[in-house]
Order: C-alpha cells, then structure tokens, then sequence
C-alpha cells in the first residue's frame, strides 16, 4: 500500500519541483526497503539526504540497546558510558537505532579489557578519538558534498550522487584514518542541512541560525596558581565529561577550550535546558569543584570542519566573562525564542566589546526557583 507522504509531514514546506524532487526522494528510500521509522527519523534528524549513503558505507540503524547488550556482553554502565563518549545517547530498549559500527566498538572495548586496560582509561581515550573523528567527519562530509553539489541539482539527485560519492570515498578514508593514528602513534614514541538556496546555487552550506553556549569554569586561573597541573587537569576533563553526559540531541559538543566548553543547538529550549543542568552538575560536584557561568547568544553562524564562526560565537563568549557564577546569561534573541518554562530576569543593558550598540540581556533560571 503507497505510503502517503503528506499525511507522515514529510513533505511539510515543500511546494512545485521542491515537492515532487522530494517525492522521488521518499519513494527511492521506500523502494530501497528503508522502513517508514527509519524515514522519519532521518526527516526529523535533518539527515534524509544521507539515508542512501548510509546504506552505501554499511552504515545502517538495526540494533536496539537491548540488542547491544546482548551481543556485547558488556555492563550496561560501560555501554552507556561508552556511547556518551561518542555523543550517542541511550534510546528505547526495544527501538532500533544503533548500527554495527556501535556494536564493532563494544566488541573492540571488550578486547581492550582483555588486554588489561582500564574502563576508564578506554571511555578517556575513545571520548578524545570520537572528539576528533566527529569533526573530521565534518570535514570529510564537506568534501563530498563539494565532489557532488552543481547548480540546481533537486533532493533527490543530490542524495543519490551523495550515496555514490561516499561509497566511493568510504574505502580510501579507513585506512587513511588508520595511518593517521599510527603516524602520531610513533611521533610520540619517537619523542553544513544543505537548504533548497544552497541546492540551487551548488555550493556548500553557509551561515544558518543557531543557538551558542559556552560554559566557564569560574576562577580556574586562580586554581591553577594553587593546585597541581595534573589536579587541575583533572577538573578540565571533569568540565568536558560534565558535558557528554549532559547533551541530548540536537545539542552538539563543539570543542573545549582551556577551561571553558562550547556547546551548539538549532533550537533554543534544549541547549538553555542543558545550560542549566550543566550548571546544576557542577554544583552538584562539591565545594572543591569550581562553579560554571554561561553566556548564550543566537544568531547567523557558519559550520566549517566541525566548529563554528560568527557572532553569535563571539558574543557568546564574551557573554560568559561577564556572567555570575552559577548563572546562565543570554541574549534577548534566545529569550524570544525559548518557551515559558524557564524564569527570565532583566540582567541590564551592556556594552560589549565588537558589538555597535549596547545588549540587552537576561538571565536564566529553573521555572520553579524564585527571582532574587
């Protein structure tokens, strides 16, 4: 039976060839055997267009975190550990959602185990490799989206020269991937949803709104002049698995920097909500865990090889130098455009160094916690 793809909202803003392109798009995945599930779910993700070269690298959703544990064999603690540190949360024990790229880690970890490493140690490093492939794959996403992208072309032609690029390029980049760690390896023994307008234009993805956050360790400086640099290193790699434990998507981990996070999402709600729980964490820490500040802004920023440019990036950042500690200061833009279920209070008008006129800002809190 046709499946109708209005009905699913899957065609949702789409008029004229936008449609039909669309149309074709959702009738090749169908004929291709991707399940309705699987449709939405690339739908709402943003990734309908890379469904086809997901099937085209073996990189396809078949696994339940009930299967995953079965098959690993491993504690569900170190799972879930495991995952996080890949930026991959846990879904319904019964949903289909992981793929045997998850499942190959699990079985890579249970020899590492084996080999007598620590869970620890495995979940630090597998946090710091996952950091660095996340942003490489960006970048390696750009490069075949370039290899593909020409004037015009709709969805479903881009999907398609897409599917076929990655599968072209898939094998090459493993083992280039493989020589890259071993070559640093030795060095240390030895001492961008592509919109309708992009489509047309043929090129790659450019500024898109989005919502930035940087969270501060409040007085690391002064830490550092008090505390031994392994303690104190301690406390940054705290800060970062803070964070991996905290994100939900559509909220993304961007990069650490000294002793502040970035953190990006195309929707306001998830990342203020993540604000506040970060904040929240770190109290949670003790007294001898520093308390975070963070500073939001919203804005035109551009995605370039897994990080982020523009204002909103600047202001932000400036935004947590100037914001209380354990408080969460943001922009009116991300005020206007978060619902009712945090407390917003007036925090001034300030000037800020590389904006033109003065910013009006606010702080957030919990719904339930009262004003000052």
């Amino acid at each position: 039976m046709a499946i109708d793809w209005a009905a699913e909202g899957l065609l949702d803003g789409l008029e004229g060839a936008d449609r039909e392109a669309r149309t074709e798009l959702l009738e090749a995945l169908d004929a291709e055997g991707f399940a309705l599930e699987d449709i939405r779910r690339s739908h709402r993700d943003g990734e309908i267009l890379f469904l086809l070269a997901g099937r085209a690298i073996s990189v396809e959703v078949r696994y339940s975190w009930k299967d995953l544990l079965a098959e690993s064999a491993l504690s569900e603690r170190l799972v879930e550990r495991l995952l996080r540190s890949q930026g991959i949360t846990r879904a319904d024990d019964d949903s289909p959602w992981y793929t045997d790229a998850d499942l190959q880690l699990l079985a890579t970890t249970a020899d590492f185990l084996s080999a007598g490493v620590t869970e620890d140690e495995i979940v630090a490093v597998s946090r710091l490799l996952g950091k660095g492939f996340s942003q490489a794959s960006e970048a390696m996403r750009g490069v075949a989206m370039r290899m593909v992208l020409e004037p015009g072309l709709d969805e479903r032609e881009l999907a398609v020269r897409y599917a076929h690029a990655a599968a072209a390029l898939t094998p090459m980049i493993e083992p280039m991937l493989g020589n890259l760690l071993r070559l640093h390896l030795a060095k240390l023994v030895q001492t961008e949803l592509i919109s309708a307008e992009e489509r047309q234009a043929g090129r790659l993805p450019g500024a898109r709104e989005i919502v930035v956050a940087f969270a501060d360790l409040v007085g690391f400086t002064r830490l550092g002049e008090e505390v031994p640099p392994d303690e104190l290193g301690a406390v940054a790699e705290r800060l970062e698995s803070l964070v991996v434990e905290a994100i939900e998507a559509p909220v993304r981990f961007v990069k650490t920097i000294g002793d502040a996070v970035m953190i990006v999402s195309p929707e306001a709600e998830p990342i203020l909500q993540t604000c506040l729980g970060l904040v929240e964490r770190a109290d949670a820490e003790g007294a001898d865990f520093p308390q975070l500040r963070v500073g939001m802004a919203r804005g035109q920023a551009l995605s370039r090889a897994g990080d982020w440019f523009g204002s909103p990036v600047n202001l932000a950042s400036r935004l947590t130098g100037i914001a209380r500690p354990g408080s969460v200061l943001a922009t009116e833009d991300v005020r206007a455009a978060a619902p009712q279920s945090v407390r917003w209070s007036r925090a001034g008008v300030r000037s800020i160094k590389g904006v033109t006129d003065a910013v009006p800002l606010w702080r957030a809190r919990r719904a339930e916690v009262l004003e000052d």
